[in-house]
C-alpha cells in the first residue's frame, strides 16, 4: 500500500466543534484553508509565521504569572543569583511537554481531556477534568491577588482594580472573535518585555548572572536545605504547570492549526520559551540586586515588597515598572488559565467552545469562563479571605497533580491510534520518562514538607535517593520488557505526517492495557489519593489554627 493510498483511506479528523474548521485567522495575519502552496521564499515564511504566532507565545508568557513573579522574586531577594541555574534545566523540560500537546492538537483536531476520557476511561477522564477546574480555580484567585498588589503599589483603590481587571479579562473573550481575543492577548504579552528596561535599570552583576547560570547549587548550606529545596520546587511547580498542557492543545485547535504547519507552531514556542526565561532571569537579577546588603535580604513578604526593594534601589520609575509588569502578567495569566478550563469542560461535554463563536452560540464555553474570573475577584475582594493558604495551596497542588499530567501526556504520545506517524521517537520517551522520574520526586518531597514542616535535609535527601532508587528499578524494568516485545509491522510510517489526522473517536480501537500499565496507573490513583487528601486536610488545618 503506498503512502498516497494510506492518507485517502483514513476518515476525516475527529472535530468536537466545526468551528475548529476554517481559515488560520491569527492576530498577526491569515492563511485560507485552501492554501496548500509551498512556502519557499524568505517573505512567504515569514507571512506564515505571523499567521500561527499565538499558542506557544501566550501559554508561555501567561506562565510569568502572578505566582512565578512571587517566586522568582523570592529567589533573588533571598538568595541572589545563585538559583539561575534552574532556568535552563526548564527549557528542555518546557518545549518536550508543549511540544507533545501541540503535536496531539494539530493531529488530533480533539482536547486534552477528551482524548484522556476516550483512551483512559470515565475515572481518569473526570479526574482530569475535575482537578483542573479546582486547581485552574484556585491559580485565578492568585493572579487577582496580584493585581492588587500591583494596584496597592500604584495607589490604586482595590476594589477598582480588581473590578476593572475583571470586566477587561471577560469583554476581551466575549467578542465572538479569535482574532481580537488574539490580538489582546499579544498585546499583553508584548507588555511582558518591560522586565527588559528593569533588568538594565537595576543593572545587576553580568559576572554574577553568568556565575548563577552556569554554575549549580544550594545556598545556605545543610541547615536551610528544605527552605531551599522548596523554592526550587516551586521554580519548577511555577514553570511547568498542568493548565498549560490543556490550554495549549485546545488553543492548537481553536486556532484551526494542522500538521502542515507544525513547524511554524513549534517555532512560536520557542519564542514564547525564550521570552519566559528572559522575563524570569530579569526577575531574578532585577530583585537581587535591589536586596543585596540590605537587611531584607532573605526575608521575603510579597510581590509589594518586591516593588518597595526595586524602587528604593533603582527608583520610583523601576518600582511602577515592576508593578505594572506584575499587572500585566496577572492579566494574561488569567486569560490562559480561565480558557483552559472553558476549553476541558466544553470539550468533555460536547459543548461548542470556540473564541470563533459568539456568547449565543456558545453559553455554556463562555458562562466556565466568566463564572471563573468572577469568582476568583469576588474572592479577594471579600475581608479576611485567606489568600496567603491559597496561594500556598496552588503551589502544593500543582507539585502533586503535575506528574500525573505528564504522565497521561506521554501514553497518548505514544498511542498510535492517536497520533499515527507523528507518535514519539526513542529519544522524547527516554527524556520524558526521566522528568516523569523527577516531577514525581519533587512532587513527593514537596508534600512531605508541606505536611511535616520540620522535616530535616538529611529526610528530604533520603525521600530523593528513595524514590531515584525506585524509579531506576522501574525503568529497567520497562526496558526489560520492550526488549522482548516482539516488534509489530507498522503501515503508519508510510503515511504522509503532513496531511495525516486521527479518525473519530468512536473509529479507533480501544487502547491494550498491559499488566504493568494497568498496575502503574493504579500506584498512580493510589499515591494522588493520599496525597490529595493529606495535603487538603494540612491546608484546612492551618486555616483553623490547629
Amino acid at each position: 500500500m503506498t503512502a498516497v493510498e494510506i492518507t485517502a483511506t483514513r476518515p476525516s479528523a475527529a472535530v468536537l466543534d466545526n468551528a475548529h474548521v476554517g481559515d488560520i485567522r491569527g492576530a498577526l495575519g491569515t492563511i485560507r484553508v485552501d492554501d496548500i502552496g509551498a512556502r519557499s521564499t524568505l517573505s512567504s515564511k515569514m507571512k506564515t509565521l505571523l499567521a500561527v504566532v499565538g499558542p506557544g507565545l501566550i501559554v508561555m508568557v501567561g506562565d510569568n504569572d502572578a505566582g512565578a513573579f512571587s517566586t522568582y522574586g523570592q529567589a533573588g531577594q533571598d538568595y541572589g543569583t545563585r538559583l539561575l541555574w534552574t532556568l535552563l534545566l526548564l527549557i528542555p523540560v518546557l518545549y518536550v511537554n508543549q511540544e507533545m500537546v501541540l503535536r496531539l492538537g494539530a493531529v488530533t483536531g480533539v482536547g486534552h481531556a477528551r482524548l484522556i476520557l476516550a483512551r483512559f476511561g470515565k475515572f481518569w477522564g473526570a479526574f482530569s477534568v475535575i482537578d483542573l477546574f479546582i486547581l485552574n480555580a484556585l491559580t485565578i484567585i492568585t493572579e487577582f491577588i496580584g493585581i492588587t498588589l500591583a494596584a496597592r503599589y500604584l495607589g490604586l483603590p482595590k476594589a477598582v482594580a480588581v473590578i476593572g481587571a475583571a470586566a477587561v479579562i471577560i469583554a476581551s473573550a466575549f467578542t465572538g472573535s479569535f482574532r481580537r481575543f488574539e490580538r489582546i492577548a499579544i498585546t499583553f504579552c508584548a507588555g511582558s518585555l518591560l522586565l527588559i528596561p528593569l533588568y538594565f535599570m537595576t543593572h545587576p552583576s553580568v559576572r554574577q548572572m553568568a556565575h548563577g547560570f552556569a554554575v549549580p547549587g544550594l545556598p545556605g548550606g545543610a541547615g536551610q536545605m528544605a527552605t531551599v529545596m522548596l523554592l526550587v520546587i516551586g521554580i519548577v511547580g511555577t514553570t511547568v504547570a498542568p493548565w498549560q498542557l490543556f490550554f495549549q492543545q485546545s488553543y492548537v485547535i481553536d486556532k484551526r492549526i494542522t500538521p502542515r504547519f507544525m513547524k511554524y507552531e513549534k517555532t512560536d514556542l520557542w519564542i514564547g520559551i525564550v521570552i519566559v526565561v528572559l522575563g524570569a532571569a530579569a526577575v531574578i537579577g532585577a530583585t537581587a540586586a535591589a536586596f543585596a546588603g540590605t537587611k531584607a535580604a532573605g526575608n521575603f513578604t510579597d510581590s509589594a515588597g518586591l516593588a518597595h526593594g526595586v524602587a528604593a534601589y533603582a527608583g520610583h520609575a523601576a518600582g511602577v515598572i515592576f508593578a505594572i509588569a506584575l499587572l500585566d502578567a496577572s492579566v494574561i495569566g488569567a486569560f490562559a488559565v480561565s480558557l483552559s478550563s472553558a476549553y476541558a469542560i466544553g470539550d468533555v461535554l460536547g459543548l461548542n467552545h470556540s473564541l470563533h463563536r459568539g456568547v449565543g452560540q456558545a453559553k455554556g464555553f463562555y458562562a466556565v469562563y466568566a463564572a471563573l474570573i468572577g469568582g476568583a475577584a469576588a474572592i479577594v475582594l471579600i475581608p479576611g479571605s485567606p489568600l496567603g493558604l491559597i496561594t500556598e495551596g496552588v503551589q502544593v497542588l500543582a507539585g502533586v497533580l503535575l506528574p500525573s499530567a505528564t504522565v497521561f501526556l506521554l501514553l497518548l504520545c505514544n498511542d498510535r491510534e492517536v497520533l499515527g506517524p507523528w507518535i514519539n521517537g526513542r529519544k522524547t520517551n527516554a527524556f520524558t520518562t526521566g522528568v516523569i522520574a523527577v516531577l514525581i520526586t519533587l512532587s513527593v518531597v514537596l508534600t512531605a514538607s508541606v505536611l511535616f514542616p520540620a522535616i530535616s535535609a538529611r529526610q528530604i535527601v533520603m525521600l530523593i535517593v528513595a524514590c531515584a532508587a525506585a524509579s531506576a528499578l522501574a525503568g529497567g524494568g520497562m526496558l526489560a520488557r520492550r526488549r522482548r516485545a516482539p516488534v509489530a509491522a507498522d503501515d503508519y510510517v508510510l503515511a504522509d505526517r503532513g496531511t495525516w489526522r486521527m479518525p473519530p473517536l468512536a473509529e479507533l480501537s480501544s487502547p491494550a492495557v498491559s499488566g504493568a500499565r494497568k498496575l502503574g496507573l493504579a500506584a498512580l490513583r493510589a499515591y494522588l489519593a493520599i496525597a490529595m487528601i493529606l495535603v487538603i486536610v494540612k491546608l484546612v488545618m492551618m486555616a483553623t489554627g490547629h
